[in-house]
């Protein structure tokens, strides 16, 4: 008796439904910083408040979300699917009223409640979507030969997505950041270099450059809803070995317990929390590096979609040459640091830095099917802890991503950075270049060194599957009665 395989159909249709995650997320991770402290113009300190509470809030949900999902039964349609499809329309409404301005002028208390709450729930229902999306893999059908190719096609879409998602959003809203630059280096031409200027914008000015970033919300929530609607129409849950995608027999606490007890997950999840630091520690600083410190505001949306391009060229290489990625990655961010209005050498350094980084943070994705089933074969009286598993690991990416927005705004407060300034003080510059490229190399290192210990190599790959082989037969059957 053979484990049927996975129909390439249902591959395509899994792998699409995971772009809107990395297409709303890479457009906040570029842009939301840059959106409220120049567009909106909020204090440095409120938003640096709103970007780590927001992704504190993201984090502490996706493992009860996690949990709520496991101790869900199974529908008519699945038990992951539902999640997937019925919070769909909350998150693109919530997607889109993250990037609405409601009045012209705001008060400071009024502004921060709207964009704390609505990132709030847009978090929460983009978790309700993207927990479930994750444990999904495990099944698709087919053994781990065949989930790993249904990962290899996700994570090929999720490239795609992440420059859909910020190709789309700079190409809509980068005209305004020229037309800005222009105005900033006119300013500066003019007026004495010790003085702190401000752009002298026109209402009508603003009032398109935040309605750029509105259509730009509403045509990523366009996509949101088709993805999910092919995920639906094409993908139906298969059982899995030693899985039976019913409700958990456990406690929250008790599961927990058992999922940070598991040695090659804790050293996996370590890993990626300190690489997912030194990847959005750059993508979120990125914006304002390039306007304030390197002086390419003008090209800015051009070096985005550069910058994501190279990913379906080149990953792949990166990927198989994954132990020389620091030696690719941080020699070229040294150099991005320190070149200063010349456009060639950044594009060429912006390209090998990114893609080297990239790699290395999408490459834990697929090991963690590996220590899932490595969990089950080990305890196979536990079922259905997926969810779980998939939860915490992605509650540590977005703990990660709040750190070190969080930390890059608030370090900007201290060092005096204005809101909407055309020129900032030395102490402003510095800080962005020591945030966009000594810490996240550090960060780099340590997620390196991490790496190095995790347990699961292709001797231990090959006996986690062959005992899933001979559990896949009992679960065949099982699912062959129903």
């Amino acid at each position: 008796l053979k484990i049927p395989g996975i129909p390439l159909s249902r591959k395509l249709c899994y792998a699409i439904g995971g772009m809107p995650y990395q297409m709303t997320a890479n457009a906040k991770g570029f842009f939301m910083q840059i959106f409220l402290l120049d567009v909106v113009k909020m204090g440095a300190f409120s938003a640096s408040v709103i970007l780590f509470l927001g992704r504190a809030w993201d984090a502490i949900t996706d493992p009860l979300i996690g949990y709520a999902v496991s101790k869900s039964g199974r529908t008519r349609i699945g038990k992951l699917i539902p999640w997937i499809v019925f919070t769909m329309p909350l998150g693109v409404l919530s997607y889109v009223m993250l990037w609405y301005t409601p009045q012209d002028t705001m008060s400071s208390g009024f502004s921060f409640g709207w964009y704390f709450t609505w990132c709030c729930l847009f978090d929460t229902f983009m978790s309700c979507y993207h927990v479930p999306y994750s444990s999904l893999n495990m099944f698709l059908g087919g053994d781990q030969k065949d989930r790993d190719s249904a990962t290899g096609y996700r994570m090929g879409m999720e490239v795609f997505a992440t420059l859909a998602g910020a190709a789309i959003q700079g190409q809509i809203v980068g005209v305004h950041h020229a037309k800005r630059t222009h105005v900033c280096s006119l300013q500066n031409d003019t007026e004495g270099p010790s003085l702190n200027i401000y752009c002298d914008l026109s209402f009508n000015f603003v009032f398109l450059q935040r309605r750029a970033y509105l259509t730009g919300a509403l045509v990523l929530g366009m996509l949101y809803f088709l993805c999910c609607l092919v995920l639906f129409l094409g993908v139906k849950e298969q059982l899995a070995p030693l899985s039976k995608l019913d409700r958990i027999n456990v406690t929250y606490l008790t599961g927990m317990k058992m999922v940070v007890g598991h040695t090659p997950y804790v050293r996996l999840v370590f890993g990626f929390l300190f690489a997912s630091l030194a990847f959005q520690m750059a993508q979120g600083n990125f914006a304002l590096f390039c306007t304030h410190a390197a002086n390419m505001g003008a090209y800015f949306q051009h070096l985005v979609l550069i910058l994501l391009v190279r990913d379906p060229l080149f990953q792949s290489l990166f990927i198989t040459l994954c132990s020389q990625i620091p030696s690719v990655y941080i020699p070229a961010l040294i150099v991005i640091s320190l070149v200063k209005s010349n456009l060639p050498i950044f594009i060429i350094m912006s390209m090998v830095a990114g893609t080297s980084l990239a790699a290395l943070y999408l490459l834990p994705w697929s090991m963690l099917p590996d220590v899932v089933d490595d969990f089950k074969v080990k305890n196979p009286s536990c079922q259905d802890l997926e969810p779980l598993f998939y939860s915490c690991y992605v509650f540590f990416n977005k703990f990660g991503g709040g750190m070190s927005v969080g930390v890059s705004t608030l370090v900007l407060h201290f060092v005096g950075y204005k809101p909407g300034a055309c020129k900032h003080n030395p102490e402003v510059i510095y800080s962005l270049r020591v945030l966009f490229a000594p810490v996240p190399i550090c960060l780099l290192l340590i997620s390196l060194v991490i790496f190095r210990f995790y347990p699961i190599n292709e001797e231990r790959r090959q006996k986690i599957q062959d005992a899933l082989r001979k559990a896949g037969y009992v679960s065949l059957s099982v699912y062959l009665e129903d």
